[in-house]
């Protein structure tokens, strides 16, 4: 089974955020700061790091959020922590409830091995990057903002090598896409998604079962994936296709601050 900080890194670096930035933690470990214009909450939040919290006292925690603060107002951008549900973030996760951070977009995730490997299906195509095809399928279903984010997306999605799979209807028309990050011998799925007219065929499975079939084919130690809390139709899709829980993750949110009144 593969240890939660390793996968947490796997995680990060297969989600690449175009500006980061270490921040210490008085001799107690690092957080990682992740900006990327506001495109997606993952890119755009601090990872606490394999050791947050269980050494560091509250002072120290919340001199931490201030540093972090100030790095993304700099940026024009909220303040948001990526928690995992670990023993070692409860004194952080402490420090978030008393200044009223927010809890928001629960996330489980998932684990496979590499036994008992779907079949896949001749009729998914394997890419080595996004067409433009496979994009704007992907951002129709999935995405918040106009190019400019897209633009921002496309360099996430490209930030570690990666296959990417497209399956079409039977009228030839682009109907559910999914990647799988490749990151030092383990695989990620991610985007997966299928247009809303072709839903309830059995594309997401197709999509799935060629990535788990392709990162077989390369020898990866085992595969992961992530499905937020509330879709319940994914996570039975996933258990069947030999995925198991794992863990979660949810994000902390810094509140708003108001505007002074102008009356």
């Amino acid at each position: 089974m593969i240890q939660q900080a390793l996968l947490e890194t796997l995680m990060d670096k297969a989600w690449p955020a175009l500006e980061r930035e270490v921040l210490e933690q008085d001799g107690a470990g690092e957080w990682v700061l992740r900006a990327s214009g506001g495109v997606t909450q993952r890119a755009n939040s601090v990872w606490p790091g394999a050791t947050s919290g269980v050494s560091t006292t509250d002072r120290a925690l919340e001199r931490l959020v201030r540093s972090a603060s100030d790095w993304y107002r700099h940026r024009r951008l909220p303040l948001i922590f990526q928690v995992f549900d670990d023993a070692r973030n409860a004194a952080l996760n402490d420090v978030l409830d008393r200044q009223r951070f927010t809890r928001q977009s629960e996330t489980k995730i998932m684990v496979r091995g590499v036994d008992g490997v779907p079949s896949g299906s001749a009729n998914v195509e394997i890419l080595d990057h996004p067409t433009d095809e496979w994009l704007r399928l992907w951002w129709a279903v999935d995405g918040r903002g106009g190019d400019a984010e897209l633009s921002v997306a496309h360099k996430i999605l490209t930030g570690c090598p990666s296959l990417y799979a497209l399956v079409r209807d039977d009228d030839g028309a682009p109907a559910a896409v999914g990647r799988l990050a490749l990151v030092d011998g383990w695989g990620g799925i991610y985007s997966m998604a299928t247009s809303a007219p072709h839903r309830r065929r059995g594309h997401g499975a197709t999509v799935l079962a060629a990535l788990v079939k392709a990162g077989a084919a390369l020898d990866l130690k085992g595969f992961w994936l992530l499905v937020t809390a509330a879709n319940h139709g994914a996570q039975s899709l996933y258990t069947q296709s030999g995925f198991t829980d794992y863990g979660s993750y949810l994000y902390r949110q810094a509140p708003l601050k108001r505007q002074p009144s102008g009356c």
